[in-house]
């Protein structure tokens, strides 16, 4: 087996061990593994996780693990930390997704990331971006409980807090700003000053091993500075997109039981988009 597939499937032990599941439970974390060890391709099977509603939370942030090994230069002495983090962080993620009522809708979803037999397609979360009824109470609640001034140097212990406290600070005031930027009202300076505090966020991110949450703060930089410079307009679809790349922010951060699927799937289009202006 190789080193990332052991990393990813220790991981999810580990998260599995601080739990107190049922044996159906049990059986549920078995079949996952199972899926991951057979793997051929541990980054295709972590997308086709991604596309399946009741997993792509999960694959969100088993994800951002894989980015972490594949993509950064390991170092041995700090592995043993950076695990302890990982594994940690799975713990919400994997309880949010055992505590699915039926049961029955899980192992199918498995099946499906199989291939095994075809699931039925679970009916979709619908939360129209104009509207932004539920997006708009996912921002509101990480407002009430998020605080905190900015990137702090803490002790391992406190890390976890700290590490959402520096991310979701930022995200109200970006929200406002998104608001006032559709109408036109916000300054050249003031964009600039948001942006370089959402690259940091994003490069803190990075450094920590969660390269997704580091994406949506890079695509809001870019996005930013694209508008400053003139070569993007702050329409109302770009607005919903950087809004977008909130809620997936947040959702990813706080481990909200929020269907981001299509969120993510609207940033990552979004960046596509803004790679092609800015080439």
């Amino acid at each position: 087996m190789d080193l990332i597939k052991q990393y990813i499937i220790q991981s999810i032990t580990a998260a599995s061990n601080n739990l107190r599941l049922t044996t159906h439970q049990l059986e549920t974390v078995g079949l996952l593994k199972e899926s991951l060890i057979s793997s051929d391709d541990m980054e295709s099977t972590i997308n086709k996780m991604k596309k399946i509603t009741e997993l792509s939370t999960l694959a969100i942030r088993l994800n951002d693990i894989y980015r972490y090994l594949s993509t950064n230069r390991i170092d041995f002495f700090k592995l043993s930390n950076q695990f302890k983090s990982h594994s940690q962080y799975l713990i919400t993620d994997l309880n949010r997704l055992l505590k699915i009522d039926n049961s029955t809708s899980i192992k199918l979803a498995i099946n499906k990331l199989n291939g095994k037999e075809e699931a039925a397609e679970p009916k979709e979360i619908k939360v129209q971006l104009s509207v932004k009824a539920n997006s708009n109470q996912l921002i509101r609640d990480n407002h009430s409980k998020s605080g905190g001034n900015g990137a702090t140097e803490v002790d391992s212990n406190d890390f976890f807090k700290n590490y959402e406290e520096v991310i979701l600070t930022l995200i109200k005031p970006m929200d406002t700003m998104l608001s006032r930027l559709e109408k036109n009202e916000v300054s050249f300076d003031d964009l600039s000053r948001m942006a370089e505090l959402m690259k940091m966020n994003g490069e803190y991110s990075d450094t920590n091993g969660f390269e997704i949450i580091g994406s949506m703060h890079r695509i809001m930089f870019s996005a930013m500075m694209m508008i400053n410079s003139g070569e993007l307009k702050p329409t109302k679809n770009v607005i919903e997109s950087m809004r977008a790349c909130l809620i997936v922010i947040v959702a990813v951060v706080r481990g909200k039981d929020f269907d981001v699927t299509n969120y993510l799937n609207k940033a990552e289009d979004f960046e596509k988009e803004i790679n092609v202006l800015s080439n």
